[in-house]
């Protein structure tokens, strides 16, 4: 047998220098500031591949140098930054009542936002106006420095994970629309990298991703909006979204609350949606679909059927975030959407009911960290430019 060894392909060597450059940006996209003496010793890389993948990146424009620093190696190195004028991504929600943008830089900081509140409409008109609000945000002199690395989409349904397609969005009455089709035919000479997820989870991914210095090893991300959704995402190199087989992971609000219940806009009976979600509070309180929920229940805090519809979303809420931690136990469930504006009357039923019962599995030692997000408008849209830049750091692309 000839133990000869088969020289590299030139292809080989060049994935290998791609994927070292690859490891380095993600360290330091976790751990502002490291150097590169750092690296070598976090990634097991010889200094000689570090420098060279180090210096590859500065001159794209990935890092920036900072001042000299004690490392872990030794001798003092220069802190290593990501670059935050060099490359931006954008992000949108499209929601029941509206559309939200982003442009993001790498770090997940925002350069620049607009919310659109509209009426709900078919997809066709829909992905028109969201394209015509890309280009007017693409067009700020705000962006006017910056290289986009693409576009990311955040929808009100299941998208299933092999063709990019929303299933269903049952509070806009959508079926089975290849959305990102529709708005390239609206934006036809765009580049870069896009892509297309439901909106719950990219909310999910982006609180883990853009996360530094202490990473949870697992997130849930629940979204009480319009409708009642989650998204669970574990790892920190590439984080690892749970989808199931068709994009249905995290459809908390067609769980089944109450058996024989009231219709849900889904066709099932009793789900959590007809308890907790902004539809349901609007049919129980007589809110019309043209008029802003919060804005229409504020004044009616004290009126005893907006407080008994209220307490009752919020227990159906504590009821979903126990069964979250029951049956998907994560690092850290963090709470977010329109419906939190609510404010007291719907989140202390919520958080009083999970807090009393999340341990008894349980010693009552190990409590698992909840975050409330006072206002979520743009953490769907931030989480889905967040997983534009996973993309161009782990794909196959020459950007690094």
């Amino acid at each position: 047998m000839s133990t000869s060894h088969q020289p590299h392909r030139s292809g080989d060597l060049h994935f290998l220098k791609r994927l070292n450059r690859s490891t380095i940006l993600e360290l330091i996209r976790r751990t502002p500031g490291l150097t590169r003496a750092d690296i070598a010793t976090q990634a097991q890389l010889t200094k000689a591949t570090v420098g060279a993948g180090v210096h590859s990146l500065l001159k794209k424009g990935w890092l920036c140098e900072g001042e000299l620093q004690k490392s872990s190696g030794g001798r003092p190195g220069r802190a290593l930054h990501l670059n935050e004028q060099r490359f931006a991504m954008l992000g949108a929600e499209v929601g029941v009542h509206g559309l939200r943008l982003v442009a993001c830089t790498p770090s997940g900081q925002v350069l620049i936002s607009h919310h659109e509140r509209l009426p709900p409409s078919s997809p066709e008109v829909t992905a028109e106006l969201l394209a015509i609000h890309l280009q007017s945000l693409m067009q700020s002199p705000v962006l006017s420095a910056y290289r986009l690395l693409g576009i990311g989409i955040a929808l009100p349904g299941p998208v299933a994970p092999e063709d990019a397609t929303l299933l269903m969005a049952p509070n806009l009455g959508w079926r089975e629309v290849r959305f990102l089709d529709l708005l390239r035919d609206y934006l036809p000479g765009q580049q870069g990298i896009w892509v297309m997820e439901n909106e719950a989870k990219s909310a999910a991914f982006g609180e883990l991703y853009f996360r530094t210095g202490s990473i949870p090893a697992s997130l849930v991300y629940i979204s009480a909006g319009t409708g009642i959704g989650s998204g669970m995402v574990e790892g920190n190199h590439l984080p690892l979204l749970s989808r199931g087989l068709h994009g249905l992971a995290g459809e908390i609000g067609h769980t089944i609350l109450q058996p024989a219940g009231l219709y849900c806009h889904c066709g099932n009976r009793g789900c959590a949606e007809t308890l907790v979600s902004g539809w349901s509070i609007r049919a129980a309180l007589g809110i019309s679909e043209e008029e802003d929920l919060i804005d229409a229940v504020q004044p009616r805090l004290h009126e005893p059927e907006v407080q008994h519809v209220l307490r009752r979303a919020g227990e159906a809420l504590g009821i979903l975030m126990l069964n979250l931690h029951h049956t998907q136990n994560p690092s850290e469930i963090v709470l977010g959407g329109s419906l939190v504006r609510l404010g007291t009357p719907f989140l202390e039923p919520a958080l009083a009911y999970f807090k009393a019962n999340q341990t008894r599995l349980l010693d009552g030692s190990r409590h698992v960290p909840l975050r409330v997000i006072d206002d979520a408008t743009f953490i769907a849209a931030r989480g889905a430019a967040a997983q534009v830049l996973a993309r161009v750091i782990h794909g196959a692309n020459d950007l690094l």
